[in-house]
């Protein structure tokens, strides 16, 4: 068949559709979506379908692009009042975790193979590196899986996690740029390369902060700007100011990923015209973005060639989840009290891999100078798969049997006002002490500059007048421009 834009489009459209209908139909049964689009992706490459793709640049492109959209939604969506409390473990958990489950992982990489499979004996810089490409956790996966689960955490720990998740990259990415460029000049491992390094990382990880802080504040202006009557406008120049925050902090020698997921976070919890428009496109767009990554990341992997990594796969992967990773948690949140033992156990097993350690694993594949690359990509893709399967369809099976969940406070309304009114909505559930003076909606004591415009009783809505009679279960939705108001609620 000739290869037209026709087809590819024609191909483009049936992986999305098999990916969105699987996906669907796996999540009734646990499955991470994101490991349904790896398994389509896989299911359509060369050992599938016939589709051919084995273009590291163009994956690594498609995922850098994605991974900026993904943590700077993450960060949008994220309420830094919650993060807040969480900040000190979160950023422990992102650098002090990584460095820890490199070093142990590497460790054992380092034995293994040499017991195992002594063709693939790795010398100690390649078993860093390998160890180094899988010692983040996903923010891909942490997002959607957490996001998609509906299960709502005690002890703080979905902030906890998703700081982690979209702040853990910088350190990794560091690492594996610094143990490439020692294979690709033959220098050694030395004490003063580790200080040198830790200078870049310091440099990095401040240059990275300043800059999404920076460029966060002005995004929110500009796009306050706009004025536009064409709402859809604000999205893409939202899309926008992530792409420049990306691009200019890597020109100024930051981490961009770091940058991007605070940019996100500034962003997200400042005053911001048509969020409702802005928040629901990036939804959907994140969403396209995940699926034609781990699309394309499924496609970069030949399934015949994991067959002879199982065993090592399995042993490693088994290793990381059981041994590397509670090690690394426990030890980096050892000084904080505020985490009971059963959340660092569930902290341990969230350690979910995803799109970003096969991305890291493009890196040794574009660099000739890295033997065994090609072996070491399948070993990541191998564990990845491992880890999605273990660990991202037990997310909410462990939570339970941790007893870490809790149950949420129902919300009768589902209404928000835009940022541009200077007022807020507040649900205040009837009472008979409520009701103490009267049973009528004039008898109700309101705070000043408080209305109450809506009310909800079992599945009925009504609007409220002088004269309703309320009634004990019921629900009424105020608007009010005071803080008064949540004495009340």
């Amino acid at each position: 068949m000739q290869i037209t834009p026709g087809n590819i489009m024609l191909i483009l459209a049936v992986l999305l559709f098999l990916s969105v209908w699987i996906g669907k139909a796996g999540s009734r049964y646990g499955v991470p979506a994101l490991l349904v689009f790896l398994g389509v992706g896989m299911l359509a490459g060369v050992d599938g379908f016939g589709i051919h793709f084995d273009n590291a640049p163009t994956a690594e492109f498609i995922g850098m692009i994605s991974l900026s959209i993904i943590l700077f939604s993450g960060g949008l969506d994220t309420d830094f009042k919650q993060i807040r409390p969480v900040l000190a473990p979160g950023i422990a958990l992102a650098t002090m975790g990584v460095l820890l489950t490199t070093a142990i992982t590497g460790a054992f990489i380092h034995l293994l193979m040499a017991w195992l499979v002594p063709e693939y004996a790795f010398g100690w810089t390649e078993s860093l590196l390998l160890a180094a490409i899988m010692s983040s956790t996903d923010s891909a996966s942490v997002f959607s899986i957490l996001n998609s689960s509906g299960t709502h955490l005690r002890e703080r720990l979905k902030p906890t996690l998703e700081l982690e998740s979209g702040s853990n990259d910088p350190m990794a990415y560091l690492l594996v740029i610094l143990l490439i460029s020692i294979i690709e000049t033959g220098a050694e491992l030395s004490l003063s390369m580790i200080w040198t390094s830790l200078g870049t990382l310091a440099v990095q990880l401040a240059v990275g902060c300043a800059l999404g802080v920076v460029i966060g504040y002005l995004s929110v202006k500009v796009v306050n700007a706009i004025r536009s009557d064409n709402e859809f406008l604000y999205p893409v120049m939202v899309i926008a100011c992530c792409f420049f925050v990306f691009t200019i902090t890597n020109l100024a020698g930051g981490n961009s990923y770091l940058a991007v997921y605070i940019s996100g976070l500034v962003v997200g919890n400042s005053r911001l015209a048509l969020r409702h428009t802005i928040t629901t496109f990036l939804g959907g767009f994140t969403w396209l973005v995940q699926i034609v990554m781990f699309l394309t990341l499924g496609l970069l992997v030949n399934p015949s060639e994991l067959l002879h990594i199982i065993v090592p796969g399995m042993l490693l992967g088994l290793f990381m989840i059981v041994i590397a990773r509670p090690v690394a948690v426990f030890a980096s949140l050892a000084p904080f009290r505020r985490f009971s033992l059963r959340a660092r156990a569930y902290i341990s097993w969230v350690g979910l891999r995803g799109a970003v350690p096969i991305i890291f694993a493009t890196y040794a594949l574009m660099s000739p100078q890295v033997t065994h690359a090609r072996f070491m990509f399948n070993l990541v893709f191998f564990i990845t798969l491992l880890s999605l399967l273990i660990q991202g369809t037990s997310v909410n099976t462990m939570a339970r049997w941790l007893h870490l969940t809790e149950a949420p406070r129902p919300a009768k309304f589902n209404i928000t006002l835009p940022d541009e009114i200077s007022a807020s909505l507040e649900e205040l559930p009837v009472t008979a002490e409520l009701l103490s003076e009267g049973n009528s909606m004039s008898d109700v004591k309101l705070p000043p500059d408080t209305l109450a415009i809506l009310l909800r009783r079992d599945d009925r809505y009504i609007a409220p007048r002088g004269h309703t009679r309320l009634r004990p279960g019921d629900t009424l939705l105020l608007m009010t421009t005071t803080t008064d108001c949540k004495e009340m609620t």
